[in-house]
């Protein structure tokens, strides 16, 4: 292992030896092993694509930056909206497990593991009554606020 004064040996043969080229100089951190691939012929600084010889290291410009930004964000799949719809969906499915074990409709295990933030516990016959009286409550929350707008 060669940790300390590393030389990097500089070239390269391929393709059964009849291509001389420059190798690349990146050494790992691990074994301290010199890459074993070529080096990119654009580098500037004798490393291979892996290592970032590619020669760009990304847009300068604010405008740049923005393009590259805009074409890497998300479809939206993690926004904090879509994830609160998440939890709260969760959450009702959880209450509906509690409520058909609390009504005698299942004797299957619950779900294991955390429950949602909004999730409050189904435990008797009346609060599977106030369970759905408030999502009824909910759903006519939510059409009457879409007619607003």
């Amino acid at each position: 292992m060669q940790k300390s004064g590393f030389i990097p040996n500089l070239s390269l043969l391929t393709a059964g030896g009849k291509i001389c080229c420059l190798r690349c100089t990146a050494k790992s951190k691990r074994s301290g092993l010199q890459c074993g691939r070529p080096a990119s012929k654009e580098s500037t600084s004798a490393k291979c694509h892996m290592h970032g010889g590619r020669g760009s290291s990304g847009p300068k410009t604010e405008e740049g930056r923005k393009r590259i930004a805009a074409a890497n964000t998300k479809t939206g799949q993690y926004t904090k909206t879509t994830k609160l719809a998440m939890s709260k969906n969760s959450a009702h499915l959880a209450q509906l497990e509690d409520a058909m074990h609390v009504l005698g409709m299942t004797k299957a295990t619950r779900t294991r593991g955390r429950k949602s933030a909004f999730y409050v516990p189904v435990t008797s016959v009346q609060g599977v009554c106030q369970m759905f009286l408030d999502a009824e409550l909910h759903k006519a929350e939510a059409s009457s606020e879409s007619f607003k707008k």
